[in-house]
């Protein structure tokens, strides 16, 4: 983990609950009512974005440049602004933003802090459940209903006994790739699709086991790593290789990645993921 002091970072532990506090009072209220949804005219033939989407990282970036104006950001709806500082802000506000508009639950903010280039410290909250899964290299933990629980990944060493997830194999992956997952799915006990970062929290949880995602941006990704590493998981690309050590030595996240609690459950899933890696 980078070099952060305890006091520094129970500092900064302590701000990010208040960013997610701040990002639910902008997106509950918006909650299977009037979300304003409209769509993007992205890549996809459907990418929605929400006022909840929109008002929750305008607060999280208000409260973060009033109490330290020298940080960056990176956010998926107001893109960067100083992305080389030494502390860097990675926001989704609503990850799983289709899940949002259809009524599901499944859908989350994701806050992350960069430390010189590297995630240092990460949420992955959902606010209508009350739950915030929050985590750096010192460990991992739940808050929920006054309660702090620590996280820990579930020992797993066979696929065939594994549960897997990834959000819309259809849309997500390309031809190798679908091919790639086929295969990991096809070996797993059970697979659960649409759960998009929530999925994330599971494996931190010891819940699930594996999840296999492609196409993601560094708002998709950062927020979790800390989550998932401080619980004992692994973030990797396709081939394998660390994810944190990736984003620091060249700066762009490659939008491949295998989240897994059991390091022998991810040897056997990138059996078939090194096929279709970038």
């Amino acid at each position: 983990m980078p070099d952060l002091s305890p006091d520094r970072l129970q500092e900064l532990e302590g701000f990010l609950v208040e960013l997610n506090r701040a990002a639910a009072r902008e997106i509950l209220p918006k909650f299977r009512g009037d979300h304003g949804m409209v769509h993007k005219q992205g890549p996809w033939d459907f990418d929605p974005v929400t006022e909840a989407d929109k008002g929750a990282e305008r607060a999280i970036r208000k409260l973060v440049a009033e109490r330290y104006p020298n940080h960056g950001f990176i956010g998926e709806e107001y893109g960067e602004d100083r992305p080389d500082a030494e502390f860097v802000w990675v926001l989704d506000p609503v990850d799983g933003t289709r899940a949002f508009v259809a009524g599901l639950p499944l859908w989350c903010t994701l806050i992350g802090l960069r430390f010189e280039g590297r995630p240092a410290l990460g949420s992955i909250g959902q606010s209508y459940v009350g739950e915030l899964y929050i985590g750096h290299a010192g460990g991992a933990r739940l808050l929920k209903g006054g309660e702090s629980t620590p996280l820990k990944v579930r020992p797993c060493p066979l696929l065939t006994e594994a549960i897997i997830a990834t959000t819309d194999p259809e849309m997500c992956f390309t031809g190798a790739e679908l091919g790639a997952w086929r295969q990991v799915r096809a070996a797993a006990r059970l697979a659960r699709l649409g759960c998009d970062a929530y999925a994330y929290a599971m494996v931190a949880a010891g819940t699930m086991d594996l999840v296999v995602e492609a196409g993601l941006a560094a708002w998709d990704i950062d927020a979790a790593i800390p989550v998932l590493e401080g619980a004992g998981g692994l973030v990797t690309d396709w081939r394998g290789e660390r994810l944190r050590d990736g984003l620091a030595r060249d700066g762009q996240w490659r939008g491949q990645v295998a989240i897994a609690g059991d390091r022998a459950c991810l040897e056997e899933a990138l059996v078939a993921l090194k096929r279709a890696a970038d």
